[in-house]
């Protein structure tokens, strides 16, 4: 898949064209080595290479990963954001590329919200009952085993987290530290603001909810920030899809708000008139 976000053809490709919007791709931490393509990076198209490890660990057995390791994601992810901010940015939307990365941000749910898993829980890319029900408990079994302070946003990316949410609370903070607003993705995203947001509740100032996924539990995240969803279409696609949607209806919004001619200016008469 990343491999195919190089090449330009996965849908957040195509969106991020439609739409006028910058892609930066960033390994953060594959688990396995990136297939060798001919890539020429663009001023719409730009590669990083920033892997921490190859994959987190098996969080049913113990932390995903060390603090220091947790530690570098975030900053990892400041550090994209300050690099697209220094080439001019009006706003910013996440996503994600992971497989079963959905498990982990249910368990950072389950944790930072005083959930049960079975309310978190989904079927990421369509499995069946007997597969939700295994996933609810591994979930339950590193919840268990792992014991993530849920006051500690550190300590709850480590021992449960992935790599690429805590690159996503890094990009979060960064742009709310510079004032610049962010359109999250679904649920993926969403776990990486709650992140964020432990660490500084007045990111929530800055953040939009793009879209409503079609994933049990990211509606419970959204309301612990404050949000509500921009459009509600279905979709459980991940990439930031749902995210270039919600930059689509900020940019609509601020050329309505910067462009428009009020009543007075259009010489249109009021109901006094």
């Amino acid at each position: 898949m990343v491999a195919t976000f190089l090449k330009g053809g996965a849908a957040i490709n195509v969106l991020a064209r439609h739409f006028g919007i910058r892609l930066t791709v960033v390994d953060i931490g594959v688990a396995a080595p990136i297939p060798e393509i001919a890539f020429t990076p663009t001023p719409d198209l730009q590669f990083l290479q920033k892997r921490i490890a190859d994959g987190t660990n098996d969080i049913s057995q113990g932390p995903a990963m060390t603090k220091e390791q947790a530690t570098t994601a975030i900053e990892t992810g400041i550090a994209v954001f300050e690099q697209n901010y220094a080439n001019g940015l009006d706003a910013v939307g996440t996503g994600d590329m992971g497989i079963a990365n959905t498990t982990p941000s249910a368990a950072i749910a389950a944790a930072m919200l005083n959930r049960p898993p079975s309310e978190v829980v989904n079927r990421g890319t369509g499995i069946d009952d007997e597969a939700l029900k295994n996933k609810a408990s591994v979930v339950a079994r590193s919840l268990e085993v792992n014991q993530p302070d849920p006051d500690d946003a550190l300590d709850v990316l480590a021992k449960v987290g992935g790599y690429e949410i805590g690159g996503i609370a890094g990009v979060i903070l960064g742009a709310c530290a510079r004032r610049v607003p962010v359109v999250i993705d679904g649920f993926i995203s969403t776990a990486g603001a709650l992140i964020a947001s432990r660490f500084n509740p007045e990111v929530k100032n800055y953040l939009f909810g793009g879209h409503q996924s079609a994933v049990e539990g990211h509606s419970l995240m959204l309301a612990d920030l404050n949000l509500v969803p921009l459009v509600d279409l279905g979709m459980r696609l991940g990439e930031g899809t749902g995210a270039t949607f919600g930059l689509s209806i900020l940019a609509s919004a601020s050329a309505i708000a910067t462009q428009m001619l009020t009543f007075a200016e259009a010489a249109v008469s009021g109901p006094s008139e």
